[in-house]
């Protein structure tokens, strides 16, 4: 099987499907450690609705779909925060497609539309319990930095430059 990667509009119907499918976990792996429940089905339906994600619309940014045998598997964005910076985010894999390649090809793919926006330099954030994550991010090349913003569930920040 084969993996395509392509640029999706932040408001398909695909890239809102993986939008609620990247909340969801996200957000219920948050209360279960933390709390030992899943999230509030109210306080998640705000959560996805209070991010539009139009700030990953070109030419600010862009939001990538990988397919696996045609069908949509994951995401990656990326937004450009001024001068030569670019901030990848929404780095996502349905479970039953991970270990296939998927995710380093989503963010190569990402580094490559960043750079062809301009970008020299991507930076990132993640939390402390999404340790695959950061084992991802360690492999392709990410050392963590020092805190580059002040999002309240980050916790390990990463950066690269991207030549």
């Amino acid at each position: 099987m084969a993996w395509t990667v392509a640029p999706e509009p932040y408001d398909s119907p695909v890239a809102a499907a993986l939008w609620r499918a990247y909340y969801t976990e996200i957000s219920d792996r948050w209360y279960l450690l933390r709390e030992g429940r899943r999230t509030d089905p109210e306080e998640l339906e705000r959560g996805i609705a209070a991010v539009s994600g139009a700030d990953l619309a070109p030419p600010g940014g862009g939001l990538l779909v990988a397919r696996y045998a045609g069908e949509p598997a994951g995401n990656a964005g990326f937004r450009l925060l001024g001068g030569t910076t670019a901030e990848l985010t929404r780095v996502f894999l349905y479970a039953g497609m991970r270990g296939r390649g998927g995710a380093a090809l989503l963010v190569r793919a990402a580094e490559d539309a960043a750079r062809a926006s301009g970008a020299t330099r991507m930076v990132l954030d993640t939390r402390g319990d999404l340790v695959e994550a950061r084992a991802l991010y360690a492999r392709l090349g990410y050392p963590e930095t020092e805190p580059h913003n002040t999002d309240p569930y980050a916790e390990h920040w990463f950066a690269k430059e991207l030549g």
